[in-house]
């Protein structure tokens, strides 16, 4: 397996880095190669740009050179494993931002030329997980639809066809979470990752 793990928190002490170091331990534990993008130590600009904007339906979509490799990356991975803090229901800007400008025309999904009907573009990814914490209880994160979750494993889904696999793993609570709650947590996901096949 060859899963690329993809980290959205600004804090290298977060709770979500210890996470994120859990999984790709897990992962290589299982003899599996693991490329790891760590959003904030890149510096990825979240926001697409009014040239990247004007290019997305064009030949070139992709205008800056480090998009061009995380493209490059998703297009040979099996698997995709995102480890980030809900904020708002949602995910940080700086993952969604990626998925806005990774995940162009070309990459993320293709046009039919006989129907021009929208068809996945990731048919390598086998695989989707996802790590989160939520700072909420479960009962009012289900109450307010979870909208991190639902954009990973149904539209990022479908970009990659709907046989594909998809997990997650959640931490509600971790505001009131003690810290044996969050290492047995830790330690159940990066089991979880060793196991995989």
């Amino acid at each position: 397996m060859h899963a690329a793990v993809v980290i959205a928190h600004p804090c290298d002490d977060s709770f979500t880095k210890e996470l994120a170091a859990g999984v790709v331990a897990g992962l290589r534990a299982g003899h599996h190669t693991v490329d790891v993008v760590d959003l904030y130590a890149l510096g990825f600009a979240p926001a697409m740009t009014t040239a990247e904007r004007a290019a997305y339906h064009g030949d070139e979509p992709i205008l800056d050179p480090l998009v061009a490799v995380q493209a490059s990356l998703v297009q040979r991975v099996d698997t995709l494993v995102f480890v980030y803090p809900t904020w708002w229901s949602g995910l940080p800007a700086i993952l969604k931002g990626w998925l806005d400008r990774v995940l162009v025309p070309g990459v993320g999904f293709v046009f039919d030329e006989r129907t021009t009907a929208v068809r996945p573009g990731l048919t390598n990814v086998r695989r989707i997980i996802g790590v989160s914490t939520y700072g909420s209880p479960r009962r009012y994160v289900r109450f307010v639809n979870d909208n991190g979750r639902r954009t990973l494993t149904r539209a990022l889904r479908a970009s990659c066809g709907l046989r594909t696999r998809v997990r997650w793993y959640a931490c509600y609570g971790i505001d009131t979470s003690t810290a044996a709650d969050r290492a047995e947590f830790a330690a159940s996901v990066e089991r979880a990752m060793a196991g995989l096949r």
